[in-house]
């Protein structure tokens, strides 16, 4: 496994010394992500690859199609190492622009549909996004003038494309980029991009909870490494038939949901509609084999009376939360998940006893990662058993954010492993170190697996005229895990805020509606620590035994 041959300014690459190291150990893949597919594609051609309602794509047809869009993306003038701002819902057409980056080696940015002005005009701008790929049949948004709107604002942004809907005037769509280039010159077009599997595939984001996400490198052949070691660890095959309705540009998706799928020749299933009526009937068309569907989607399903446990006898099911019930609700078999963007991975097995599948996270998907809990305050080394930030290092690990100097040296032991800001436990169990997670050494709301940055919230809601003083926190929720709920002294005066206006503060301000608290309370004064600063632990504390004493459907 050589270095990267030309490296990105801004990218933290592995040492010399971890190269030689796994590559003594033969642990990474001497392919790029794209050379590896197109491998899978000419051992199954035949097989579906990718399917939604309506349309089914064999493994010949994505690999020819991505083909031609890759070459398009080159033709308009994007070059390898360029960067691509990614907000395309969950479809057939996502994995395609994926796919076609790999191939013509433009990175994507894993952004998100839901982010907005403050996220994607201060990623691109990092990043040096060249190119905004997006879709315009969004009912609820118009994503045709927030990109003309990004490309005003960001110097960089020179493409707007089209992966679903009309292309309006100065946009380019994925047909017009597939027929850019004559067929007979598309392979010499891709051969000209650089073949290495060190380099960078994608630019993943953090959990964002420091505010707006950072930027994470993750490389072709440590990306393939995980996607193995995730595929082996429950059996994937050609023959799996993966679907998850949560984001899928999303680092867990592509690594455990849908990725060992679609590397191995088998079928991923794709929603753009995400009622619970469409998923059950595109569950009912192609009967899934391996899923992830979030709790708060089954939970709407049955309430909708859409859940039919029929259709899930027999599936393998992952969670990062609520596997136990996740299982009751549905009836497959499901394990415990735990992940971080930086590279961690751990699982439960299907075949683990009730105490490892009901109560932790299993054990980490590499067996050459190294793990340890240490103390929150010193970073002194704690023993198992005991509960503190969990750290790890190894093959999955990232060495850093990208161009992120300042924020390297804090996210990082002074021995270079990465600080979670989870807590964590190790327990023995048949002779294994299990992992369980015990919550957050850091000030986050975690609603439905996004990470809400409290502080991000509080500044931007300061300037509201209603706000006096102001402090978030996660309450707890049944399906979302969390919410949060933003306890308000309001201004001498003022109107107290409702969530509603404090909801159009934030989109004012630009910021996801993901992130906007969901509750308001009201107060005179915030309880105070012994040194007089506000204690977040008991209003925590406080909005959890409110909650004991209300109604369940409140």
């Amino acid at each position: 496994m050589p270095s990267v041959r030309k490296p990105i300014p801004g990218v933290v690459y592995p040492s010399k010394s971890d190269v030689d190291a796994f590559d003594a150990l033969g642990l990474f893949d001497t392919r790029t992500m794209a050379t590896a597919y197109s491998e899978v594609a000419r051992q199954h051609p035949d097989r579906i690859a990718l399917s939604d309602h309506d349309v089914v794509h064999t493994h010949a047809e994505l690999d020819d199609l991505t083909d031609r869009v890759a070459a398009g993306l080159l033709d308009i003038g994007l070059r390898p190492g360029d960067r691509a701002t990614f907000q395309i819902p969950n479809s057939r057409e996502l994995v395609i622009a994926l796919l076609a980056c790999l191939k013509a080696g433009v990175i994507p940015i894993c952004t998100l549909t839901a982010h907005r002005a403050a996220e994607i005009g201060y990623l691109s701008r990092h990043a040096g996004a060249r190119a905004h790929l997006i879709s315009t049949d969004d009912p609820k948004f118009d994503f045709a003038t927030f990109a003309r709107k990004m490309q005003d604002e960001v110097p960089s942004l020179e493409h707007s494309i089209v992966a679903r809907g009309e292309a309006g005037e100065g946009m380019t769509s994925f047909t017009a980029l597939a027929a850019r280039v004559p067929e007979v010159e598309v392979s010499a077009r891709l051969a000209a991009v650089p073949d290495d599997p060190a380099q960078v595939a994608l630019f993943q984001l953090s959990g964002g909870t420091s505010g707006v996400p950072k930027i994470i490198p993750r490389f072709h052949n440590e990306y393939l490494y995980q996607m193995r070691n995730s595929g082996d660890l429950h059996g994937q095959t050609h023959e799996t038939v993966a679907f998850s309705p949560a984001p899928m540009m999303h680092n867990a998706p592509i690594i455990c949901y849908w990725g060992p799928a679609l590397w191995r020749g088998g079928h991923v299933v794709c929603s753009p509609n995400p009622t619970p009526a469409a998923l059950a009937e595109l569950i009912a068309l192609r009967r899934p084999t391996w899923m992830s569907v979030p709790l708060p989607m089954l939970v709407k399903m049955k309430a909708e009376g859409v859940l039919n446990p029929a259709h899930f006898s027999g599936v393998q099911m992952c969670t990062a939360a609520h596997a136990q019930r996740l299982a009751e609700l549905t009836g497959a078999n499901v394990v415990p998940l735990y992940g971080m963007t930086e590279g961690m991975i751990s699982f439960g097995l299907f075949d683990d006893p009730e105490e490892i599948r009901k109560s932790t996270v299993g054990r980490p998907t590499s067996p050459h990662d190294q793990y340890r809990i240490v103390d929150p305050d010193t970073g002194t080394p704690l023993p198992d058993g005991s509960v503190g930030e969990f750290e790890f290092t190894g093959p999955s690990a990232t060495r850093g954010y990208f161009d992120a100097e300042e924020r390297n040296r804090e996210a990082f032991a002074a021995d270079g492993w990465v600080k979670s800001g989870d807590l964590m436990k190790i327990h023995a169990i048949g002779g294994e170190r299990i992992l369980s997670f015990e919550g957050r050494v850091k000030d986050v709301v975690s609603r439905g697996g996004e990470k809400i940055n409290c502080q991000e919230i509080e500044r931007a809601l300061a300037s509201h005229p209603g706000v006096g003083a102001i402090a978030c926190v996660p309450m707890p929720d049944p399906v979302f895990g969390e919410r949060m709920c933003a306890f308000i002294i309001p201004a001498a005066g003022a109107t107290p805020p409702t969530v509603a206006a404090l909801g159009a503060h934030l989109e004012a301000a630009g910021l996801a509606k993901f992130k906007w608290p969901e509750r308001v309370e009201i107060v005179s004064e915030f309880p105070q620590t012994s040194s007089g600063k506000t204690s977040k632990p008991l209003l925590r504390e406080l909005i959890a035994q409110q909650l004991t004493t209300e109604p369940a459907a409140s």
